[in-house]
């Protein structure tokens, strides 16, 4: 789906697109080299840190077991530039307008054999902002399929009710498996050879299953927003905030939307990444 017009009607009725091969070969081997080689340096690593989260049955003696890459975009050139690639911007200024600001990034695994699940959410449970231009692109750095534990979505759910993400008190990063039985009947798996991108918008009911095949799912994910969206959590240095805006020029007057809003307070029992964070819920889907 390139054209701008079905991409952009697709996007808004459903909250989701697929983009096949919107990157070459020598592109993806670009990014998959990087991966390896970051993957790599948590061999003999005890514990996750500020750049590797480690899988619950990684070992420092054996080869490494690695869940995510956390913040690759602001850590590392290679996916720096994927950021800013102008192929990437003009779709993203096609669903968000021209003004358009990165906001964060993760790379997701997904080892063959046993690459972590992440059960249903929504990204705006996480960072509410003032209005919902908000998206997540999902680069493919090999094929995305059936048995591999691909991002699955559930078509116009971005237009339904904000679902509570805590337990017991407490901000989980997940939607109790029961509250969303129903819904998840619908799904539909984002599919599509190395190379392509998936885009979904933040209030959009997600998850995957664990990658119980013989093919890894590396899937790099960015985040993005319109510059009229303002993080209602705050920021913290004006500076670093603008320095985030990648297309367009600045705003300092936020677009205020009447969007229910269910704040990520209080902090989650278990911090470092979304999988921490998803311990504490109990009713799992997967």
């Amino acid at each position: 789906m390139t054209n701008d017009t079905a991409l952009k009607q697709h996007y808004d009725t459903h909250g989701y697109v697929v983009v096949p091969s919107l990157f070459d070969a020598s592109e993806v081997q670009l990014l998959r080299n990087t991966t390896d080689q970051i993957i790599e340096s948590a061999r003999g690593k005890s514990e996750s840190d500020s750049i590797h989260d480690l899988e619950d049955s990684h070992n420092p003696k054996d080869a490494p077991r690695v869940r995510r890459i956390k913040d690759p975009v602001q850590q590392f050139d290679t996916y720096g530039k994927l950021a800013r690639n102008e192929k990437l911007l003009s779709i993203l200024r096609t669903l968000l307008g021209t003004h358009v600001r990165f906001h964060s990034s993760k790379i997701n695994i997904k080892s063959a054999a046993y690459g972590a699940a992440v059960e249903w959410h929504q990204d705006w449970a996480f960072y509410p902002h003032t209005n919902d231009a908000v998206l997540a692109v999902g680069v493919a750095l090999d094929d995305l399929t059936e048995d591999n534990g691909p991002l699955m979505v559930v078509p116009g759910s971005h237009r339904g009710p904000v679902y509570d993400h805590h337990t017991d008190g407490a901000f989980c990063g997940a939607i109790a498996a029961c509250e969303v039985v129903d819904q998840i009947q619908n799904a539909v798996p984002l599919l599509g050879p190395a190379g392509s991108v998936t885009i979904h918008h933040v209030r959009t009911l997600h998850g995957s299953a664990v990658n119980q095949s013989t093919q890894p799912r590396p899937l790099l994910l960015i985040s993005y927003a319109a510059a009229d969206a303002w993080p209602l959590m705050g920021i913290s240095d004006f500076q670093s905030f603008t320095n985030q805006l990648i297309s367009g020029s600045e705003c300092t007057a936020p677009r205020l939307e009447a969007i229910p809003v269910r704040m990520p307070l209080p902090a989650a029992e278990f911090q470092g990444s979304i999988y921490e964070n998803q311990r504490a819920q109990q009713d799992r889907a997967f």
